[in-house]
């Protein structure tokens, strides 16, 4: 399933500049974001486990892209409901940049997001991204950094970001429903929410946010 980013467009308007001092940071919507993160952190870094490396750095062998389609198919329709399984096949592919140091960079950022050094992550983050433009987790991995610092704005543009480097990011997208949520903007949140199930259908926090969302708003559509 491939997602064109110009069906939500709508969703990047965000003022560029707004902070978590401007709305009701809600923390407990913080502590969820860093659920989609610890997805991420406990995913294996495939060049460490003797994985065919990309070739080049950021960028996807033809053999991961096939094992990526195969397994967005499979997480429609997991095997015995096993979804968990197949969640953190994907998540090890994204983790993967084709180069150790490019990996060690994510490590680091990750490993400081989850002591709480957002400036530190974002310090190793941005030197990955300026190293590896192409590597979606780069951005998203930041993207989570800025939201925890309370900086929607380039969280938002970090987010759009991995969508196009990678459109099926089911994190990037529910991560994206979060801060749309926080600036109460909840029908544009509930749009984000549901392009996240739609890829990845088993999340339960994004199903709870879904329930609650349709409720504030009065929504009637399955």
């Amino acid at each position: 399933m491939r997602v064109s980013l110009a069906i939500y467009d709508e969703l990047f308007t965000i003022d560029t500049d707004m902070r978590a001092s401007d709305k009701k940071f809600i923390p407990v919507v913080a502590a969820v974001l860093l659920i989609f993160s610890a997805w991420a952190v406990g995913a294996p870094v495939l060049a460490q486990s003797g994985a065919q490396p990309a070739a080049r750095t950021g960028s996807r062998t033809a053999a991961q892209a096939r094992e990526l389609d195969s397994l967005f198919i499979q997480l429609k329709q997991p095997i015995d409901g096993d979804w968990r399984t197949v969640e953190r096949k994907i998540l090890a592919i994204w983790s993967e940049s084709g180069s150790a140091a490019m990996n060690l960079l994510l490590a680091r950022g990750r490993k400081a997001i989850a002591d709480k050094d957002y400036p530190a992550a974002i310090e190793h983050l941005s030197a990955l991204i300026d190293h590896a433009p192409d590597f979606a987790e780069g951005w998203n991995a930041r993207a989570t950094a800025f939201f925890l610092m309370g900086q929607y704005g380039p969280a938002v543009r970090d987010i759009r970001q991995t969508l196009r480097l990678e459109p099926r990011h089911f994190g990037a997208l529910a991560g994206l429903g979060m801060i749309l949520e926080e600036v109460d903007r909840p029908a544009d949140a509930l749009k984000a929410y549901r392009a996240a199930l739609a890829i990845h259908p088993w999340r339960p926090d994004v199903i709870e946010a879904i329930k609650r969302l349709r409720l504030k708003i009065g929504d009637t559509t399955l």
